[in-house]
């Protein structure tokens, strides 16, 4: 028999059992479903998040009394109680890291109310108290005017770079340079205007303003820990960088030989890293699923397959007494077993990409699908089809052909 001919044959037998066959075949639809929705999210996911920590740069790391993940509520003390980092620690790791292209330091209210004329900002600005280097070592750029320099720190001078969030608020209708902003009733001049970032994690990167270093600890005080952000010479001495700043933050926090750490080196393999332990678990979970979803779709597609020799007994014995060999007998059925469970999973791969799609168009989740989860989807579901398809066709293949057309 013509391989499309089988396949027609197939798709008949689909036809004339619609419910029955769409019935078994909701274990693959599930399991294939399962996969494909859970592989895009969590692609789209990664994406996402590859984009946004990118701002920190390959060559860039942080250094913080916190981890950059949430903890539990058991380590939060463990971690509150650490020394707080200062600007000295920050002074000596400029001085003493050489493999560093650059040192800043960066302290973070957030939750600022700023005000221009009549006009104000909810208090919900991201405020940074920073260092000329933090342009750099955090990704971004001024689209208008000049950052923050030097002097501005050593001279503790009230200037001010703002985001496009907070120019859209106080000055929509005029340009912000050399205007003043109040902050904590001081006066600020905006110098600059940051180039804008959009959203990160449904959150907005424009809604922020930076002054020089110590004005911030001038309006909030000293006493909190402050980041300090390193960027390596060459990502090739990232590695090196990072060791040379825990050295010297172990001595200039005298951490004694043996003792952990009593500060976080974030990077970007710290988010990703994170993210990709997390997920592990959840692909995992998603296989589990998917695979008992397949294996009850296995005995469904296996028994659908013995029903489905049963009643085509005669005309099993009808085609051998023709001449049809065993082997033809046993790749129809075969071929007929694994276009089954292929319709299932196109089917599954359908509504995966539905879920993703809908997901995507709902939440600030992104939906990515990869093209290799399609195909191993389809590779799986002809190899649920070709091993649960076996016996039925043997069975079909081995009928004694005299017995066959006696059959009613």
């Amino acid at each position: 028999m013509v391989l499309t001919d089988t396949f027609h044959l197939a798709l008949s037998a689909f036809r004339s059992n619609k419910m029955r066959s769409l019935l078994t075949l909701l274990g693959i639809i599930i399991g294939v479903m399962t996969i494909i929705a859970m592989q895009s999210l969590i692609t789209g996911l990664r994406k996402s998040i590859n984009e946004q920590v990118s701002s920190l740069g390959s060559s860039v790391f942080q250094v913080q009394k916190f981890p950059a993940i949430n903890m539990g509520p058991h380590d939060h003390d463990k971690y509150r109680n650490r020394k707080d980092i200062t600007y000295a620690d920050a002074l000596a790791v400029r001085e003493r890291v050489t493999a560093a292209k650059a040192v800043g330091a960066e302290v973070w209210n957030w939750g600022a109310e700023l005000r221009y004329k009549d006009r104000k900002t909810l208090p919900n600005i991201q405020l940074a108290g920073v260092t000329p280097e933090f342009l750099e070592n955090n990704g971004l750029e001024i689209a208008e005017g000049r950052f923050i320099t030097a002097e501005d720190v050593d001279l503790n001078v009230a200037v001010t770079v703002i985001g496009a969030d907070v120019v859209d608020k106080l000055f929509p209708f005029e340009d912000p340079l050399g205007k003043d902003i109040k902050l904590m009733g001081r006066r600020f001049e905006v110098v600059g205007i940051f180039e804008k970032k959009g959203s990160a994690f449904g959150q907005s990167q424009d809604n922020r303003i930076a002054i020089p270093f110590f004005q911030f600890t001038r309006l909030y005080g000293k006493e909190r820990s402050i980041n300090i952000t390193v960027q390596a010479a060459t990502p090739a001495l990232v590695e090196t960088a990072t060791e040379q700043t825990i050295g010297v933050m172990r001595t200039q926090r005298k951490v004694k030989p043996g003792i952990e750490n009593d500060f976080e080196i974030y990077s970007n393999e710290t988010i990703t890293g994170f993210f990709d332990n997390i997920t592990k678990y959840v692909r995992i979970v998603a296989i589990a699923i998917a695979s008992i979803s397949l294996l009850v779709a296995g005995v469904g597609i296996m028994n659908i397959m013995l029903v489905s020799v049963t009643e085509r007994t005669r005309e099993i014995g009808i085609r051998k007494s023709v001449g049809a060999k065993r082997s033809d007998i046993l790749w129809q059925f075969l071929i007929e077993a694994i276009v089954l469970s292929e319709l299932g999973g196109l089917i599954g791969i359908m509504l995966g990409l539905g879920i993703g799609k809908l997901v995507d168009a709902l939440t600030p989740i992104p939906a990515a699908v990869p093209v290799w989860t399609v195909f191993l989807g389809l590779i799986f579901c002809s190899f649920v089809g070709l091993v649960f398809g076996v016996y039925p066709a043997l069975k079909a293949a081995r009928m004694d052909p005299i017995t066959a057309l006696r059959y009613e």
